[in-house]
């Protein structure tokens, strides 16, 4: 029978009489069959569109493995959601964020277990990624715009790429849209369709660029917003405030934060903006959204004072304003943020150091460069509102480097919550306050640096502080017998173990203390010494005026027990008594201990059974004290030392053989300046771990054991100042550092591949002739070469591997390697020990910058000069920079005269592209500069800087240098009067520099080139706050700090440390060549010995009564005799190598004053 088609039946079906309800029964039946049909179809739809997307994507981790076309119930396909029709509401496929198997290589690949790489990422939305496995690939499938039915779209840490299909964007009923983690690129579209319903968009680390679209504004149940971590730029739009959590992170937004942020945030919780270049001041508005809990606003450049607006935010958990440009006091009205637990000011710590794991090198702007991030510069006026440190629920305080003043607050309420505190790095002055003593559960409480004065309280916890650092301040008296020694019970130790991903969602302050807790912890820091990484405790007293005798570590007695490490650092203070005292009582009861207690008073001899009372010793440092008698042969049974280091003692009789038996893991070994005697134990040639050995300037004699040259690992051996004698072995001169010089060796040199300079091998009569080859600095002014800015080096050749070349002309300049060996390797030891010890202050991220992307060719101007300055009159005033214009070639750049109009010159110094740090903190920096004024500073007029030209505007001083103002004076009579008032211009201008600006700018390479004089003989510093700015030159003389050889103090050459005391040093030397006619390296100094310097000649013309001899003959002659001695002996104290002996310049400031000529 043919069949009739469906119509023809349904209708003559239709046809038939019926009773009216069965009629209408029929109806019911037949509109429910007609929904089902479309149902099951719509259903059928879903699962075609699933197979599609499938055969779309790679997936070469086979995550969709349970997705076939055989299978009916895909409503139980991995990641698939339906409701109750079988109509798929949520596709939910999470991967591991890995590139393995895809064809893309992608250098952003963030995760959601990439925790440690952005810690401070995420608060509201961060989720566990545990279990995934595997990462879709390709481009997004538009197909899923077929899932008419979707509610959830989260594909989140894999590696689909492409734009965003079209199709998205008019998904009706999409409730969640979360791509976050893939390789997205495109724009947001500025107009879209569908997504009424959207709650939560989550695009975070893609690669969408553009500006953020107005038409998101129009998505009103938006709630969650998250893009960071893209490459969008612009503005930000105001509306931003009416959602609930908004992550805009690590993009390439600038512009002003708009003022109407907070006209509308009464749902917003969550606000991140970090790591963007925002300027400009933050807007008050944001004193409304008054259910915030976390503000991260840190890395900007966001100007002026917090808002004291934001004292409304009752529910503020979280402020995070470091890493920018404000200015100004610190608001009282924080201290009304009642629920307050985080508060960063500044923060020397780089959030996001391992950045360029996550972000490659191609998703970066022209000249940008995200390796490396900005220094601080929130540079704040005053000191911490009490109403700040009396919150109840605060939990970190971290203020470092921020120019805080005055005296720490007294009152900081019951602290019971107060965990960790870090001020160092300040100004205060004055008592630690006794409200400290109530902090219990501080377990970091960090007071460096500062100008802190009187004793320390027993109340203090010290013994449970894993923490405790009041390092360079002027504190005095014994270290106390804390109270908490034996009572207290201890708040756990700082030790990171891990990041909780509940934290970001629920406890934004412990993710904070989480991320402090990774950076402080001190046992990281000591792996390369012995540790193994585990709990370590710190407790730093050095470089203040403690006495007493050694007491035992002031740690709790719940601290011991053999779990933890412990650093005791107490150099640089006036302990006496015997060594060790009873430091080393509970040794036996730690893990392992780190001690320094160089540069103090310490004497008495080394006792015999030092391996005995602390078997766990790791670093010793006793060096720069009074320790007299033998080394006992006890101390090689020390297995576990790595470093020790009694150099500058009054040791006595042999190095005992026993040192090199045991001693294994021995890295850093110097006995320097002592009156050892005898032969050098054969027994060194069994410590392999050796990596630097310093026996200098003892009496030791016999001849150096050949087997030192297996020692694989030595890079630094220093034997110089010695009575050794034979030949030197073969291979001992090529390490990195070595120094024979000033013995009795003899023979031919080893070959030396042209590593050892001949400076090295000097003072051996009997040693055959070093030959040289030269390699030479040129100078760095063209008007001419100064010992400070042009240096030779001479190296050692042996005649078989290189003809002898010219010999050296007597002088022999220092390479950077070089200062070590010279200052003796004890240097090279205590770098080693300030590395563990004062890691606090190293383990920060190297403060290069990310670079602005501009092209913009501003001047942007500090003062009115009458006429404008523009980057092309700059150009054509120099001639595009053309040698004819050069004045000054400098370490930081040329300097070029440019005559901008008829009656106005200026001096444009053009830097040295790749030398300096980054656009913006050098916007934020060079404006500090900017508001300098002093009448014996160059005047900073203006600058310019993008990333392809910078450059600086000074006031033009027609008058040269001090530098070559020296060199002519022998060509004319010059008045006592002139050098004085050069003296006291230059001293007025350092004394302001240190004392009178806020932050205080020291300058690191005074010298004569870098003082300029008008006609009239008024000197002005120049240059000064460029070391800070640009870093240290590479083709900056050859010290490996700022500054210039033969006017860098010793304790900076050697350290890197600076301080005011440096600049008084180098102003010393200055000052000596302006008395004299001799340069700080003069080369008539070559007849008194290598390193002699213009501070040498002068203590040893004052000690022999001839201090005549050090002027200049027409200037002893017409000049005051008794004021010129006096100024020689103000510039001998300016030198020494005692940093309390130094005066500072507002000390020599009234000294000169005092000896002022009287006028004519």
């Amino acid at each position: 029978m043919t069949s009739l088609p469906s119509s023809v039946i349904k209708w003559r079906f239709f046809r038939r009489q019926m009773p009216p309800n069965v009629v209408s029964s029929l109806w019911l039946l037949c509109i429910a069959a007609s929904i089902a049909g479309k149902i099951t179809a719509l259903a059928d739809s879903d699962k075609s569109v699933l197979l599609r997307f499938k055969e779309t994507v790679s997936d070469p981790g086979s995550i969709l493995s349970s997705w076939v076309k055989e299978s009916e119930d895909y409503c139980s396909w991995f990641g698939v959601s339906c409701d109750s029709t079988s109509r798929v509401m949520a596709l939910n496929i999470s991967g591991s964020g890995s590139d393995k198997g895809t064809s893309k290589i992608s250098g952003n690949r963030f995760t959601c277990g990439d925790i440690g790489k952005f810690p401070l990422y995420g608060f509201g939305i961060r989720r566990d990624c545990a279990g995934n496995r595997g990462a879709l690939a390709g481009n997004l499938p538009s197909v899923i715009a077929g899932l008419t039915e979707l509610r959830v779209l989260s594909l989140p840490f894999n590696s689909f790429g492409g734009e965003i299909p079209v199709g998205i964007w008019g998904m009706e009923k999409l409730e969640v849209l979360d791509l976050e983690g893939n390789l997205m690129t495109g724009s947001l579209p500025i107009h879209f369709t569908g997504l009424r319903n959207l709650r939560v968009v989550n695009l975070g680390f893609n690669r969408i660029s553009g500006e953020i679209p107005n038409s998101l504004q129009n998505l009103s149940e938006l709630e969650i917003l998250n893009l960071g971590g893209n490459k969008l730029n612009g503005s930000v739009p105001g509306f931003i405030g009416r959602f609930r959590v908004v992550h805009l992170p690590l993009n390439w937004l600038q512009g002003t934060l708009p003022k109407d942020i907070g006209d509308d945030c009464g749902k917003l919780e969550h606000l991140d903006i970090s790591g963007n270049f925002f300027t400009g001041r933050i807007p008050e508005s944001l004193g409304n959204c008054l259910g915030l809990k976390s503000l991260l606003l840190y890395m900007n450049t966001l100007e002026e004072t917090i808002p004291i607006e934001f004292g409304n935010l009752e529910k503020l958990e979280v402020l995070d304003v470091s890493r920018n440009t404000l200015s100004g006091p610190l608001p009282a009205e924080l201290g009304n943020c009642s629920s307050l637990s985080v508060l960063v000011l500044s923060n020397l710590y780089n959030v996001y150091q391992d950045i360029h794991s996550v972000r490659g090198e191609s998703d970066l702007p022209p000249g940008a460069d995200l390796t490396s991030m900005t220094e601080d510069f929130n540079f704040y006026q005053g000191g911490i509102p009490e109403e700040i440190t009396r919150l109840p629920k605060l939990k970190i305080l971290w203020v470092p480097r921020a120019t805080l003043e005055g005296r720490l607050p007294g009152d900081w309420g019951s602290c019971q919550s107060l965990e960790m505190v870090n001020l160092g790095q300040n100004f205060f002055r004055g008592e630690i306050p006794v409200g400290l003593g109530k902090c219990k559960n501080l377990g970091l409480l960090d007071l460096s640096l500062n100008m802190l004065t009187g004793e320390l309280l027993k109340e203090i916890s010290v013994p449970c502080m894993s923490v405790f650092d009041v390092g360079g301040n002027s504190l005095s008296g014994l270290i106390p017998e804390f109270l908490s020694n034996t009572t207290a019970h201890c708040p756990p130790l700082v030790h990171f173990e891990s990041f909780s991903i509940e934290s970001y969602n629920n406890d934004p302050s412990s993710v904070y203390l989480s991320f402090f807790t990774d950076k402080a912890q001190v046992g990281a820091s000591l792996t390369a010494v012995g540790g193994d990484g585990g709990p370590a405790v710190f407790h730093n007293f050095a470089d203040n005026n403690f006495t007493g005798t050694l007491k035992s570590v002031p740690l709790a007695h719940e601290r011991l027990g053999k779990r933890i490490a412990y650093i005791f650092s107490g150099g640089g203070n006036r302990f006496y008594g015997q060594f060790p005292g009873n430091l080393f009582d509970n040794c036996d009861e730690l893990k392992a201990l780190y001690v320094n207690v160089s540069f103090n008073k310490l004497s008495g001899r080394i006792p015999e059974g030092l391996n005995n009372m602390c078997t766990s010793l790791k670093i010793l440092d006793a060096s720069l004290n009074q320790i007299l008698g033998p080394i006992p042969s006890s101390l090689g049974d020390l297995a576990s030392l790595v470093a020790l280091n009694l150099s500058w003692n009054q040791l006595q009789g042999q190095i005992p053989e026993s040192l090199g038996k045991k001693m294994k893991a021995l890295t850093f070994l110097s006995v320097a300046n002592n009156n050892l005697t005898g032969q050098i134990p054969e027994s060194f040639g069994q410590l392999r771990s050796l990596e630097a050995l310093d026996l200098s300037s003892n009496y030791l004699s016999g001849g150096i054991p050949n087997n030192l040259v297996n020692l694989k690992n030595l890079t630094v051996l220093l034997l110089n100042n010695n009575n050794l004698s034979g030949q030197i072995p073969s291979g001992f001169s090529t390490f990195a550092v070595f120094n024979v010089s000033f013995n009795n060796l003899s023979g031919p040199l080893p070959p030396t591949n042209g590593v050892t300079k001949c400076s090295s091998l000097v003072g051996n009569p009997y040693l055959r002739p070093c030959h040289v080859f030269s390699l030479t600095t040129p100078s760095s002014d063209s008007r001419g070469g100064s010992v400070g800015d042009s240096t030779t080096e001479d190296y050692a050749s042996s005649p078989v591997e290189n003809a002898p070349s010219q010999a050296s002309s007597g002088k022999d300049g220092f390479n950077s390697l070089e200062i070590a060996s010279i200052a003796s390797a004890s240097a090279i030891v205590s770098v080693l020990i300030a590395l563990v010890i004062l890691f606090f202050y190293t383990r920060k991220w190297h403060p290069k910058s990310k670079i602005m992307a501009t092209t913009k060719r501003e001047v942007t101007m500090f003062m009115d000069i009458g006429v404008m300055i523009t980057f092309d009159n700059v150009v054509r005033a120099t001639g595009n920079f053309n040698a004819s214009n050069l004045i000054g070639n400098g370490g930081f750049g040329a300097t070029y005269k440019a005559e901008i109009s008829q009656d106005v010159v200026v001096a444009i110094k053009r830097l040295s592209i790749g030398r300096f740090q980054g656009v913006q903190q050098f916007h934020a920096e060079i404006k500090t500069l900017g508001r300098l004024r002093h009448p014996n500073l160059v005047t900073l007029i203006g600058y310019h800087a993008s990333e392809t030209e910078m450059f600086l505007v000074y006031n033009y001083l027609p008058g040269g240098n001090l530098e070559k103002f020296i060199q002519e004076r022998s060509t004319r009579a010059v008045h006592w009067r002139v050098l004085h008032k050069i003296a006291f211009d230059i001293a007025r201008a350092l004394a302001y520099l240190h004392d009178q600006c806020v932050p205080r700018v020291l300058h690191r390479d005074v010298k004569p080139s870098n003082i300029l004089l008008d006609d009239d003989h008024n000197a002005y510093l120049s240059d000064f706050g460029l070391a800070r700015l640009l870093g240290t030159s590479e083709t900056h003389a050859t010290t490996g700090v700022a500054g210039t050889f033969g006017y860098v103090a010793p304790e900076y050459a050697m350290t890197c440390r600076v301080s005011d005391k440096a600049d008084v040093y180098s102003y010393g030397v200055v000052l000596l060549e302006l008395l004299s006619d001799k340069k700080a390296l003069d080369p008539s100094f070559v007849s008194y010995g290598n390193g002699f310097n213009i501070v040498q000649w002068a203590c040893m013309l004052l000690r022999q009564g001839r201090a005549k001899e050090f002027f200049t003959a027409g200037l002893w002659d017409a000049g005051p005799h008794d004021d010129l001695v006096e100024v020689l002996h103000l510039a001998v104290v300016c030198t020494v190598d005692s940093l309390s002996t130094r005066p500072t310049m507002k000390q020599v400031v009234r000294r000169l004053k005092q000896l002022q000529p009287p006028s004519c």
